[in-house]
């Protein structure tokens, strides 16, 4: 509201500016005066205006916003959906896909990663997008180095929901423990955590959720919607089916 009302503010004297500017070239300095005067004590008497006008500003701006998230989904649907270095779960060739930007420390996203399974789980024609996003903290990051050096494995999904179960701090140690019960070979996925392309995987999803507004975990986009935080299963479907409705 703070800056809205400092938006409005600045529009006003710079109307008014105007006006003033405008009204000197046909009325005295005393006739600028009074209008100025009566303008005043109006929006004194009526405060409910001004009230409006931020509304209005705030529901334009919010309008605007959304719009220009849209359009940025949509001119980075491919690597939101078909960067070759994200992990794919679910049905590959599944009509509809559902991205999402999670971090390993963030217990929002492991709420989120029990409703996923159980969406993928029910819809067979799901596509599942894995964008390690990790946001957190340093043990954050090196979880999700573990989670793409797994799928060099073939054990990302195993290794991501059984790391999501476990929680914790995601020290080392925890995240090696983790790789060792999903039968991995800890020291391959170590030395494969140092790839380049895991590093590149983990830049372009920064850059990807800076153009498309994502600033917290988890997030999902779902066809041209951006759905920030934990939704319930059946919200899910119904984003589901309205990208699915739109596509066909």
């Amino acid at each position: 509201m703070a800056g809205a009302a400092m938006a409005l503010v600045l529009v006003v004297q710079g109307s008014g500016a105007a006006l003033a500017q405008d009204a000197a070239k046909e009325f005295s300095a005393g006739e600028t005066e009074a209008f100025q005067k009566m303008v005043r004590e109006y929006l004194l008497q009526n405060p409910e205006i001004i009230v409006e006008a931020l509304q209005t500003y705030e529901q334009r701006q919010q309008l605007a916003e959304t719009e220009r998230q849209r359009e940025a989904l949509i001119a980075e649907r491919s690597n939101l959906n078909e960067d070759p270095l994200s992990p794919v779960l679910g049905n590959p060739e599944g009509d509809v896909t559902v991205v999402e930007f999670f971090d390993y420390r963030c217990p929002y996203c492991r709420r989120a990663a029990e409703v996923l399974q159980e969406l993928v789980a029910e819809d067979p024609n799901v596509r599942l997008v894995m964008k390690e996003y990790p946001i957190l903290s340093q043990e954050s990051v090196e979880a999700a180095r573990a989670a793409l050096a797994a799928a060099k494995q073939d054990k990302y999904e195993s290794f991501h929901f059984t790391l999501m179960e476990t929680g914790g701090s995601m020290s080392e140690a925890e995240v090696m423990a983790v790789a060792q019960a999903t039968g991995l070979d800890v020291e391959r996925l170590q030395r494969d955590m140092q790839l380049p392309e895991i590093e590149e995987a983990l830049r372009r999803n920064y850059a990807l959720a800076e153009t498309v507004g994502i600033t917290g975990t988890p997030a999902m986009v779902i066809g041209t919607a951006l759905v920030p935080g934990v939704v319930s299963l059946e919200r899910l479907k119904e984003l589901v089916a309205e990208a699915r409705a739109q596509a066909s």
